[in-house]
């Protein structure tokens, strides 16, 4: 055991880049055991990209990318202008909007916290806000997108435990709008308690006439997810092609709905999904001779006893789970935590008699959180830096927000009907 996490936890401690970490931890366990061939290692890595469920990670990276050239995120945005020009905290509360409208579009957090930072922190810095609340505003509000579909953590989660994508897309629903609803009364308590951004008196209220004449425009934006888990339900695509379906859509809508997709634009979102691309998939193939490592050692099961040591109370042993998940969170991306623990994990919740999905959707939420949180947090340290914020003002801004999510996660926790109902009417 320790030729593999010597070296992860050094190398880790060190800064290296977490693909290189999981790789060069496998290779030297597989050096350090005479018996294991040392081929078995490099096998692992080209088999660990070979499945066609796995092919919706990329198809969707590029869909997100191509609506956000194509004319769909712009619409999202003024839908949500419409609908929060009223309240308290307004440009706060857009924020929360366009973090939930894009949750079934993007399916990333991280490029959600980016994309949300560019277009609103520099009206929020001419309103009043400070940096640090810009920052985890942003940041945590795209927690959204780690349970509405069409989420990445979701589809690496459902691949490597063998779980249904379809029923965890169906299962993220109403968690991701509990997210949206919490973040929306957090953001609004902060900015009323802090005397942001009052609303004008003179401001009008919103008329059915200007929201359906919005919706005109919009309504194919928010239609996407809905396509989406019809399609899977009735058999049109399967998951995996669902997201040749997004790219497919997309393309469709920008190009002759919105007509503002070129030729330029499209090559853009092609090399920006490439560069995306390639940091996953060099993660995920590293996987590979790690988990392999992982499993020949037994830790599963060593893990396993451990838990079972401390509680057999399913949702004790589930939160002992959500707590090891978040620490190891601070410190590894949250698409490595889906590859490394979920095999790991899910046998155990399984025999205690949680569902699969429902705990899937639990450290969907957790894993995603893991993004958010200092100090390696990819999504932190992305809206940090646009708006080159402090670190530290970060950290003390966020602190009502993560206590929210927490609340959402205990509440989902013991009450899992609330995820597995939609699923259950959908699928049966």
């Amino acid at each position: 055991m320790i030729p593999l996490l010597l070296p992860f936890v050094g190398l880790l401690a060190v800064g290296m880049p977490v693909a290189f970490v999981v790789g060069i931890s496998a290779f030297a366990y597989f050096h350090s055991v005479p018996y294991l061939n040392f081929q078995v290692a490099v096998q692992m890595i080209f088999s660990q990209s070979q499945s066609f469920p796995f092919l919706a990670v990329p198809f969707f990276i590029f869909a997100g990318n191509l609506m956000n050239v194509s004319g769909i995120t712009t619409r999202i945005l003024e839908l949500a202008r419409l609908l929060t020009r009223t309240m308290y905290g307004g440009t706060a509360q857009l924020s929360v909007f366009m973090s939930t409208l894009m949750g079934g579009i993007s399916g990333s957090a991280t490029a959600d916290a980016a994309m949300n930072t560019r277009i609103l922190g520099p009206d929020m810095m001419r309103l009043g806000y400070p940096k640090g609340y810009i920052c985890a505003l942003q940041c945590v509000t795209a927690m959204v997108v780690a349970t509405l579909p069409p989420s990445l953590g979701l589809i690496i989660f459902g691949f490597v435990g063998e779980v249904s994508i379809a029923r965890l897309f169906a299962a993220g629903i109403v968690p991701g709008f509990m997210i949206a609803i919490a973040l929306m009364i957090t953001a609004g308590i902060t900015t009323r308690v802090r005397g942001f951004e009052p609303p004008a008196k003179d401001t009008p209220r919103l008329t059915f006439g200007e929201l359906f004449s919005n919706l005109k425009t919009s309504i194919w934006a928010l239609l996407f997810p809905v396509i989406l888990i019809v399609g899977i339900r009735f058999g049109v695509f399967t998951p995996s092609e669902s997201g040749a379906f997004a790219v497919l859509y997309a393309v469709l809508i920008g190009k002759f709905v919105y007509k503002e997709l070129t030729w330029e634009k499209f090559k853009g979102a092609l090399g920006t999904t490439l560069k995306d691309n390639g940091a996953i998939m060099l993660i995920i193939a590293m996987s590979g001779p790690f988990s392999f490592a992982v499993t020949w050692l037994q830790l599963p099961v060593t893990l396993s006893g451990f838990i079972f040591g401390i509680t057999e109370n399913p949702q004790g042993m589930v939160l002992i789970m959500l707590g090891f998940l978040f620490v190891v969170g601070l410190f590894v991306d949250s698409n490595v935590n889906f590859l490394l623990l979920t095999p790991i994990f899910l046998p155990m919740v399984t025999a205690a008699g949680i569902d699969p999905v429902h705990f899937g959707i639990l450290m969907a939420t957790i894993a995603t959180l893991g993004v958010m949180t200092p100090p390696v947090g990819t999504a932190l340290l992305t809206v940090c830096g646009i708006i080159n914020c402090p670190i530290d003002e970060y950290t003390k801004e966020s602190l009502p927000f993560m206590l929210t999510i927490f609340v959402v996660l205990i509440i989902l926790l013991f009450f899992p009907n609330l995820v597995l109902f939609i699923p259950d009417i959908i699928f049966g």
